[in-house]
């Protein structure tokens, strides 16, 4: 990967795009956010350009139900084409992309109010913050598609040919203790 003057090499400031693809052939395009040097491999966190989605599903009883997210690929299968038309009655198109699903158009803006009470309710949460775009059904099984609100980073590796490539499980278990310093140094060089 050539350096550019907008790429944000070890804390410098980036705009680059490149694209990431997974083992079943499928691409999103991201940012290069930031890019670093590791145990003498270059890796970058990236962010995508597309805003990211994550499917639920409700498990269990009424007393005792549990938002579950659907990752079976199957089952993403099953209710894809349902979730598309959906999201177009809000005119985002839904998007089968490497590692999450993404959706393209303007998502709606998310209340200042509920996000302070929110806030205030959860300031010591681990749990991810979400907001909810819409719900349906599938037999007889209810569905939520909901949107990060936090930054949704992807670490990848920087090949020899300057392409991002997934990590495999073993280097992403390896690396995995680092990021939340790197996504800290990362929002500390954002102020």
């Amino acid at each position: 990967m050539s350096s550019s003057p907008n790429r944000k090499e070890n804390g410098s400031s980036n705009e680059e795009s490149v694209t990431l693809t997974d083992e079943f052939g499928r691409s999103l395009a991201c940012n290069i956010e930031h890019s670093m040097n590791l145990e003498g491999q270059e890796y970058a966190l990236l962010i995508p350009i597309d805003s990211p989605v994550e499917i639920f599903t409700w498990h269990g009883d009424e007393t005792d139900e549990s938002a579950i997210p659907v990752e079976d690929e199957t089952e993403i299968d099953k209710i894809f084409d349902i979730a598309k038309v959906v999201l177009q009655e809000q005119n985002l198109t839904l998007r089968r992309t490497a590692v999450t699903l993404t959706v393209v158009g303007e998502l709606p803006e998310f209340p200042d109010e509920e996000m302070a009470a929110d806030a205030d309710a959860d300031e010591e949460s681990d749990f991810e913050e979400l907001m909810w775009l819409t719900s349906f059904y599938h037999e007889e099984q209810e569905y939520a598609i909901y949107t990060p609100l936090d930054p949704f980073f992807i670490l990848a590796r920087i090949n020899d040919d300057g392409e991002p490539e997934l990590l495999s499980e073993e280097e992403f278990k390896r690396l995995e203790p680092m990021l939340p310093m790197l996504e800290d140094q990362f929002f500390d060089e954002l102020d």
